[in-house]
């Protein structure tokens, strides 16, 4: 799945556009109707990238893009796709913020036979129709993710913990193959590595300071910790750096945004196994247009990750 050693570096002319605002098309409006797309949070760099993706690779066939923010708010997020089958929008786009909670709005939009199609984020629960699911190889990510933490914490082995977020399905596949990764390792007989902790980190920096704050404190020796994300992931080195433990302490992440791969490069992050929420952007925009031609779409599509160490960050020309 690497095509560069920056996943970003593809859509930083797709930053300049503004969510929600598509390009005109050659007659000057939307020849194809609206796609309603509401993503976890906008605040988080990742998702900016897919929605602006989508919105430019939409209007390419004639869509026009509406793209708001869930905000990690299951009944936001709701009254947003409310809205969006209110506007009789040609397609739905979600990230869900719960995949449980949000299911009866998915219903509400297939009773009228508006399609609705998951980014990222999958819904798997029964009784909805989904188009097609685009997401990371969360499980397989979370693998690598157990891959890097063992070369991290080498012949010793160690304590590690985990800053999850156990309301999104995508963040419950990566921790469920970094744990598969890490069994697979102790059954080989290597240096035990064994998991101490497992804490909401929330996704993001303040909430993974304190978990990982508090995890530290129940476990002073601990020598690694797993977070779901880079926001987190973040959080927890500056908890480590305020313990002064940062150099016991190794810290592999998920996602590979800019700030995450400084911090690689830093030495502050062990490593990241890479998404590319660009690609995720544009195909979620072929499949809305596949799907309007009759076409018949795969369930799923699955998009592999990359380990992203610190040898790659000094080969990025995106970093300082």
């Amino acid at each position: 799945m690497r095509r560069c050693s920056a996943p970003f570096c593809l859509c930083f002319a797709a930053l300049l556009c503004q969510c929600g605002k598509a390009p005109e098309t050659a007659a000057g409006s939307s020849k194809h109707g609206l796609v309603g797309a509401s993503l976890l949070t906008l605040q988080n760099p990742f998702f900016k990238v897919i929605g602006d993706q989508l919105t430019v690779e939409a209007a390419k066939s004639g869509y026009e893009t509406l793209v708001v923010s869930a905000d990690n708010d299951v009944a936001r997020q709701s009254n947003q796709v409310k809205d969006f089958i209110v506007k009789k929008c040609a397609a739905i786009v979600l990230s869900p913020a719960d995949s449980k909670s949000i299911v009866p709005v998915i219903q509400e939009a297939n009773a009228a036979g508006i399609p609705v199609f998951t980014v990222d984020i999958p819904c798997n629960e029964p009784g909805v129709k989904i188009a097609t699911q685009i997401a990371t190889d969360n499980y397989g990510g979370g693998k690598e993710a157990g891959t890097a933490m063992i070369e991290a914490l080498g012949p010793q082995g160690g304590k590690v913990g985990i800053l999850d977020l156990k309301q999104v399905e995508s963040c419950i596949l990566r921790v469920k193959g970094f744990k598969a990764m890490i069994e697979a390792h102790n059954a080989k007989g290597g240096a035990k590595i064994e998991i101490v902790g497992e804490l909401d980190g929330g996704g993001a920096k303040d909430k993974g300071y304190k978990a990982a704050e508090d995890m530290l404190q129940a476990q002073p020796e601990m020598r690694g910790i797993f977070a779901i994300n880079d926001p987190s992931a973040l959080g927890a080195r500056a908890a480590l750096e305020k313990a002064g433990k940062a150099d016991r302490v190794k810290i592999v992440g998920f996602d590979g945004q800019p700030e995450g791969r400084q911090a690689i490069k830093e030495g502050k992050i062990y490593a990241d196994p890479v998404q590319f929420p660009d690609k995720m952007g544009v195909e979620i925009a072929h499949a809305i247009v596949s799907h309007s031609k009759g076409a018949d779409l795969a369930p799923q599509m699955l998009i592999p990750t990359t380990l992203y160490r610190q040898a790659d960050a000094e080969k990025d020309p995106t970093l300082k």
